[in-house]
């Protein structure tokens, strides 16, 4: 077992590099979160898992008059901490992947201005290397210093400085972002580069297939608030109504401790965690 993980973690790709010029750069396309992530993730996960686990099962094990037992005492820790685990355990990939998908949508749309002010700065006669120059200064009045956009071209133009092929490291940079559209740019602007062809038309319709691409999605997403909005409403729904009917009537929540009670809970959660898994991909729409 430890030899196989040892395996596994040398096959994990870093989520830094460093560049020829010994600058730290970003592997868009891993997030290894840190212990204290890790345990703040996991508990509010838990906290979440554990009360909804105790919402729809505490109470199990009551005597014919309704009482608690000794039972319904042990299992009303033993399955919200259970229900909790498992919920902290399957939240954390699941945040992992919000957060690379949250970093490559912000470098993309970054990449998009980049080339708006690199198509500009060509127009006005400038050569690539002079371009990336101006671009740089144009964008530090948009975006911080530690934006990803800004390292990027700091990376960049450290390379263009010390005589690096620029269509080496702008492939470089699509490669780590995992972002077809700058993986695209990057691969034609390398062949064309060294080959005389037409950078200021490529960077051009580049820059005009991505403003294309972003405002349909925009529309989608315009289109699909409503969808998304009822979706996450139908999942709060059976925490809302069982909370209520036990609340407000505890005769009637009784009767959810039941084997007929608990069959009917589980298979319920059972569909509605299908139905929003099939609902969220069906709303996952990508141009």
């Amino acid at each position: 077992m430890g030899i196989l993980k040892k395996k596994k973690e040398e096959n994990k790709e870093p989520q830094y590099y460093m560049s020829s010029t010994n600058i730290r750069t970003l592997n868009y396309k891993v997030y290894y979160m840190s212990i204290v992530e890790k345990i703040i993730y996991f508990l509010l996960a838990f906290a979440v898992g554990a009360a909804c686990g105790y919402l729809f099962y505490g109470g199990i094990g009551k005597d014919e008059f309704g009482d608690p037992t000794q039972i319904t005492k042990i299992l009303n820790i033993v399955i919200p901490s259970i229900v909790g685990c498992v919920t902290g355990y399957l939240f954390l990939p699941i945040r992992v992947n919000q957060i690379i998908d949250k970093r490559r949508r912000m470098i993309k749309t970054q990449f998009r201005d980049m080339l708006e002010s690199l198509s500009t700065s060509l127009n006005s006669g400038k050569n690539v290397t002079d371009a990336f120059l101006a671009v740089q200064q144009d964008l530090s009045m948009q975006y911080d210093e530690d934006a990803f956009i800004q390292n990027e071209l700091r990376v960049i133009i450290s390379g263009i400085r010390n005589n690096q092929d620029i269509e080496v490291l702008l492939y470089d940079f699509g490669r780590r972002t995992g972002v077809k559209d700058i993986i695209m740019f990057a691969s034609i602007f390398r062949i064309s580069y060294r080959k005389g062809g037409n950078i200021k038309e490529i960077i051009k319709n580049t820059n005009d297939i991505m403003r294309d691409k972003f405002d349909i999605q925009e529309d989608i997403e315009t289109s699909m608030t409503s969808g998304k909005s009822e979706l996450r409403m139908m999942m709060v729904m059976p925490v809302l109504m069982i909370g209520m009917f036990k609340g407000m009537s505890p005769d009637f929540g009784a009767n959810f401790t039941t084997p007929a009670g608990i069959m009917s809970t589980t298979i319920s959660l059972v569909i509605y965690g299908v139905a929003y898994f099939i609902g969220s991909k069906i709303m996952d729409i990508k141009v």
